[in-house]
């Protein structure tokens, strides 16, 4: 690859990662303190507006069909069968403590997208939170969705988990095929057959593989003129994903983070391993992985992996989304970050998710990488679970409060793209979990010794995670609090009272002074937030009495509950940035003095770290003169 390739290939995955980059830590029920099964996922994305989803419960007539548009741009996609039953859902969770979160990988550019495919990955969550009602149906709904009816997006991978157990699904398209056969040049005129003779029956995978053999028998002002027209008249989707399920061992605790995470696999054995030729037996609970019947062959079919690799050393993430340097530094590393809180030994890998990778010579695959799980130390809690989302890679050498990035008041953000130029050179900025451009994020919490009704809390939040407040909303919530409701603002309809706009007005205002500001959000966070899970019991114990005599008024009084907590925490949040502002504009610290007409006022200024720095770079141009 020449340096002038690779440097736009490393700022466009930049600018990927940038747009599209989320995080999912997944706590099994031997890993927590309560015995809760938990998945937390952050919805990063510069044009996602905040907001919390809910589909009622409904039966439907038989030939029902649902429409589907891309949740990511609102595009129509088709329609597919719905099922006779729905289950109700709340954000990412449904009323059976189902919950799904994700990651985009990406992988092989040219298994994106496959022609006349309907289903894409939001849509995948959302449709399989409605028809399942554990991990296991989930799983067995979405690869089944695609093998029907064609998968759209990019290589995802997905936390899958209930009031039992937790998965980590992985899955890329199969891309498409150009093809032109006789029959489709007998379309073409006499000039075109003779030029297209030599493509009959040919098959390309990648519009760059037939563009390129189109020039060099055509001609480039042939190729440049004709190309784009003969893809799309002959190019086909390849239906369905290649894709490995693997439950996470109880006791431990995974996470992914944009980068595809699961290596090799056990083969199968038809008792703990399955193909999806034998898709149904993924409800047995023996069963602890499974995959798509081709996942390997497709692979060696492509071209993707050497014969030096047997099955037994297949690896997934290595074939499907190679390793490198980004993959590391941007992605594996808010794994570490978690992993690193609550596992000892995690040291040994600082390297490598600092983008420092080393190669197996033989196969080519990531030889120092992590693995997928790890047994904690120390079992986690739901608040844990929220402060991991919150993490700017304090304590380490990349602390992003502490470089020059961070100005003068130690801001751990930095504005896109991930990357920057300078002289033909590229450098970073860091990515952390913690992120200015969050929609909302979560942290699902499910109990299985609780109703299913009364067991799930889906501890929701908007914009940054780092300035926000999660807060409790059951599963079987039948609606959503007004302020926090679909619909309710947008992207670029701003409304006061809006959650997504009201956190997002105090977490702009923090990173004008984070070092000052944020002590202020921090002590908010853990007032409301201990509030909130201290209270739980209570909420619990009065919900399952009302469960004992008539379920409708437990999940009536459950929602009740979500809706105004929701509603009111909007409220606190909104005068709590009007104490802030009034605090701290200016660039002052305003307290009031006692019964005076006047605020006690200081001036922090920037600090003498700054102000050297300032000196540095200025000499005396700034000096003052006695």
């Amino acid at each position: 690859m020449t340096k002038k390739v690779f440097l736009t290939f490393f700022l466009a995955c930049g600018f990927i990662l940038g747009s599209y980059a989320c995080t999912n830590y997944i706590i099994t029920k031997g890993a927590s303190v309560d015995g809760s099964v938990m998945i937390s996922y952050s919805a990063d994305s510069h044009v996602l507006y905040g907001e919390l989803y809910h589909w009622d419960a409904a039966t439907w007539p038989a030939g029902t069909m649902l429409e589907v548009y891309e949740w990511d741009t609102g595009k129509y996609l088709g329609k597919i069968e719905q099922a006779l039953q729905t289950y109700n859902v709340i954000g990412n969770m449904n009323e059976y403590q189902v919950s799904i979160g994700e990651t985009t990988y990406g992988g092989r550019e040219e298994l994106w997208h496959q022609p006349g495919s309907i289903i894409d990955y939001g849509n995948m969550i959302y449709i399989a939170l409605q028809r399942s009602r554990t991990a296991r149906e989930a799983i067995k709904v979405m690869v089944e969705l695609s093998e029907k009816y064609g998968y759209v997006s990019e290589g995802e991978s997905f936390s899958v988990a209930d009031a039992e157990e937790a998965w980590i699904l992985e899955v890329i398209g199969k891309g498409k095929e150009i093809r032109i056969d006789a029959s489709g040049l007998r379309k073409e005129s006499k000039e075109f057959q003779r030029t297209l003779k030599p493509f009959v029956d040919k098959v390309f995978y990648s519009d760059h593989d037939f563009l390129k053999k189109l020039e060099e028998i055509a001609g480039k002002n042939f190729a440049e003129e004709h190309g784009k027209r003969l893809i799309e008249e002959y190019q086909k989707g390849i239906k369905g994903m290649v894709w490995v399920a693997l439950r996470i061992p109880d006791g431990t605790v995974s996470g992914h983070a944009n980068q595809a995470r699961i290596t090799t696999f056990p083969l199968a054995n038809g008792t703990t391993s399955i193909t999806s030729q034998n898709l149904d037996k993924i409800l047995d609970p023996q069963v602890e992985c499974a995959y798509s019947y081709d996942v390997i062959s497709f692979a060696r079919q492509r071209g993707y992996i050497t014969d030096a690799i047997t099955d037994e050393k297949f690896s997934f993430s290595d074939t499907y989304a190679p390793l490198n340097f980004e993959a590391a530094r941007f992605s594996e590393i808010r794994v570490w970050t978690m992993f690193n809180k609550v596992a000892p030994g995690m040291s040994k890998y600082w390297e490598y998710v600092k983008g420092n990778i080393e190669f197996d010579p033989v196969t080519g695959y990531g030889s120092n990488r992590m693995p997928l799980w790890v047994k904690p130390q120390k079992k986690v809690r739901v608040r844990d679970m929220m402060d991991f989302m919150r993490d700017h890679l304090e304590g380490t050498e990349l602390d992003m409060s502490k470089d020059l990035g961070a100005g003068p008041y130690g801001n751990p953000y930095r504005w896109r793209p991930l990357t920057f130029e300078v002289d033909g050179q590229i450098y970073l900025n860091e990515r952390a979990t913690a992120t200015q451009q969050t929609g909302f994020s979560f942290v699902s919490q499910m109990r299985s010794w609780l109703p299913r009704e009364i067991g799930g809390i889906f501890w929701f939040s908007v914009d940054d995670a780092d300035n926000t407040v999660y807060y409790p909303v059951y599963c079987s919530s039948t609606r959503a609090a007004d302020k926090y409701a679909r619909g309710y603002g947008s992207m670029m309809e701003f409304r006061d009272d809006a959650a997504f706009w009201v956190f997002n007005q105090v977490s702009n205002f923090v990173y004008t002074r984070y070092r000052d500001i944020h002590p202020e959000v921090r002590v908010m966070q853990d007032k409301l937030e201990n509030f909130y899970i201290d209270f739980t019991p209570t909420i619990d114990s009065y919900a399952l009495k009302l469960y004992g005599t008539d379920k409708s008024k437990a999940i009536d009084f459950l929602t009740d509950y979500s809706v105004n907590i929701g509603n009111n925490l909007v409220m606190q949040w909104k005068n709590f940035y009007a104490y802030l502002f009034t605090k701290y504009m200016d660039g002052n610290i305003k307290v009031k003095d006692g019964n005076k007409k006047n605020p006690k006022v200081s001036q922090p200024g920037y600090g003498e770290q700054w102000y050297r720095y300032i000196v540095e770079k200025t000499g005396d141009k700034l000096k003052y003169k006695q």
